[in-house]
């Protein structure tokens, strides 16, 4: 249970990282960011699991980049549905998914997560 709410708070500090980066790509605070951690958690979990699964042999072909794709999209769908999260479009989604990728990446290496 730790373990979750740490992941959680992660994330959420990774989006107000983001929104600082990226251009376009805004949370106007933290409890916005814990709000939109949750749902691109959850969308993640539902919609992007069944996206990711239909899109499967395009991200092989693509060598991953399609997935990038599809996180940008959800981060949009997301931006439509938090109060105080906010995507401008496509190109802010797509740099502000990458951003994310590389920096959980980063932070699952840290930590030892998986």
């Amino acid at each position: 249970m730790l373990q979750l709410l740490l992941r959680w708070i992660i994330s959420a500090v990774l989006l107000l990282v983001v929104s600082h980066v990226v251009p376009g790509f805004r949370v106007t605070d933290f409890r916005s960011a814990m709000v939109a951690a949750v749902v691109i958690g959850l969308v993640n979990a539902t919609l992007g699991a069944f996206l990711k699964l239909m899109t499967l042999p395009l991200s092989i072909l693509t060598l991953g980049i399609f997935l990038l794709v599809i996180n940008a999209l959800m981060l949009l769908l997301v931006s439509n549905v938090v109060k105080g999260f906010h995507v401008d479009g496509f190109g802010p989604a797509f740099m502000g998914a990458l951003l994310l990728a590389v920096l959980g990446v980063l932070t699952r290496a840290l930590t030892g997560g998986r």
